[in-house]
């Protein structure tokens, strides 16, 4: 259980660290456009390269553990990703969050620790 969890955990960070290089990236592009100027400067954004490679280590990653581990212990640890993102969003990004949140962040902790369970 210890190798799923840390497999987990390092699935998650990519996952985590793919959204965070996503918002850096879409924020450095400027405003949102279905026009080829706005996806040409997102193809050769570096910060939206490293989004593609961290998505798809992850997904890499998580096949390895769908291949090796019960899916009913793997899949709920993926919502390690949703903490590890608030706290991008607190640390790196300097949002506010509510209280509300943080007993959710708190709630899907819980359930980690009762999946990782035996």
């Amino acid at each position: 259980m210890l190798r799923l969890l840390a497999l987990a955990l390092v699935q998650s960070a990519l996952l985590a660290l793919g959204q965070v290089t996503l918002k850096v990236s879409l924020q450095q592009l400027g405003a949102f456009s279905w026009s080829w100027a706005f996806f040409s400067r997102a193809f050769t954004c570096v910060w939206f390269a490293l989004c593609g490679l961290c998505f798809a280590l992850s997904s890499v990653l998580w096949m390895y553990i769908v291949k090796h581990f019960p899916l009913s212990q793997a899949y709920p640890l993926i919502s390690l990703s949703y903490v590890m993102g608030m706290l991008a969003a607190v640390f790196i990004f300097h949002e506010a969050v509510p209280l509300i949140r943080w007993v959710g962040v708190a709630l899907i902790m819980l359930g980690v620790v009762l999946v990782s369970m035996p």
